[in-house]
């Protein structure tokens, strides 16, 4: 096949050609920095509080509680720091899971220096958590539970809406990182009752740089950026008005037809899964069979690594990964992995696929034809299959 076949969508997405389209006017004529008063300083304004209406439409909340950031890092930073530092005098205690994404990991550890009591849950062999096991956890003390909604890496989706109720009944904040769910699951903050909530354009075919932070009104939470009144006093900074505008064209459409969109991309999905497990023996299927965003593939490959596979796939044109883009390069297995119990050594033979709503069944079948020949002589060339009983 002549062409890319991108396959890592949970990596990032193209940018849409309507996403493009309606942020070409503030790169180029309506320019003007929207903290200013002349019109074409207005237009951007007005161009950014559009862009907040679509994200608080699509989240079913008010448009003053959508803040737009530089993207999901910063969203989750700013909800677990700006909870933490704003409440420790109510308790210092917060509840996380083993497998999130590292801009929620590594905050903990910040905030860890700081005397924060963070608990990591476990999660089950399916990648999600177990809600009696959480309400065990939960203390006097206990300020903040972040649950991410779907796991960037195998695509396990967790029981947010228990999990919303719980903090509710037991009068806790909840904030989920919601980068991986946005456009793929139908979100409703309300019926959901989370506090807190971070996505990043990028992941649902809109710009890289911006994100949002959903933060319920009553919400006490301290400021992450200091210096100007931007985002009602509580993110200064020029706005970035272009990917803002970007952001809400591509929230808008994300959230319009999911149902019928995932119908095409599961059905592509399970195909894949099906014919990978059956084709290549000694694989494992990583996350929950059913309870996984719809475009997730994670598999593992017994007795190769992984890295391998990716350097092998990307000579015929595939594009792929073997977990999160934000460690790639790394030589460590997966944590997510790790936290499903793998070994390390099985854990390091993992493949990410993720597909979207561009993704075709002639792709896929590519994919089927190529991916067993690679596997088969990687393996033919590892001294761990020598180990194999």
């Amino acid at each position: 096949m002549d062409k890319i076949i991108y396959l890592d969508s949970a990596a990032t997405t193209k940018t849409s050609p309507e996403v493009l389209d309606s942020m070409l006017p503030y790169l180029k004529d309506s320019f003007g920095n929207p903290s200013s008063i002349y019109s074409i300083a207005r237009e951007s304004k007005r161009a950014i509080e559009k862009a907040r209406e679509q994200v608080a439409d699509a989240l079913n909340c008010n448009i003053n509680e959508i803040y737009f950031t530089s993207g999901g890092t910063e969203s989750d930073n700013w909800a677990i720091k700006g909870i933490a530092f704003a409440n420790e005098k109510k308790g210092k205690h917060i509840i996380t899971t083993s497998i999130e994404h590292h801009a929620v990991l590594h905050t903990c550890e910040y905030l860890e220096k700081y005397g924060f009591k963070i608990t990591y849950l476990p999660v089950k062999s399916n990648g999600i958590i177990d809600i009696e096991t959480l309400k065990k956890e939960i203390r006097d003390d206990t300020i903040l539970i972040s649950v991410m909604f779907a796991n960037n890496e195998i695509g396990s989706i967790q029981p947010i809406k228990e999990i919303g109720d719980l903090a509710k009944e037991k009068d806790i904040y909840f904030h989920t990182d919601a980068v991986q769910a946005i456009g793929k699951i139908p979100i409703d903050v309300e019926e959901l009752h989370i506090d807190l909530l971070s996505l990043s354009a990028h992941k649902f075919h809109g710009p890289k740089g911006v994100g949002v932070l959903y933060l319920r009104n009553g919400v006490n939470i301290s400021e992450m950026l200091h210096g100007g009144g931007q985002e009602k006093k509580k993110r200064a900074g020029t706005e970035n008005v272009a990917g803002i505008v970007g952001l809400g064209e591509a929230i808008h459409l994300a959230t319009k037809k999911v149902e019928k969109r995932n119908k095409k991309i599961i059905k592509l999905r399970e195909y894949l899964i099906d014919e990978i497990l059956e084709r290549i023996p000694d694989t494992i299927l990583n996350g929950d069979r059913e309870k996984r965003l719809p475009g997730n593939v994670n598999v593992c490959f017994k007795y190769i690594e992984g890295e391998s596979i990716l350097l092998m796939l990307d000579i015929k044109k595939i594009c792929a990964s073997s977990g999160s883009a934000c460690t790639s390069g790394s030589l460590e297995p997966s944590h997510v992995l790790l936290a499903l119990g793998l070994k390390h050594e099985l854990a390091h033979g993992s493949l990410r696929l993720t597909l979207s709503e561009h993704t075709t069944k002639e792709e896929i079948d590519y994919v089927l034809e190529v991916l067993p020949i690679i596997v088969d002589k990687l393996r033919g060339m590892s001294p761990l299959i020598n180990q194999k009983k």
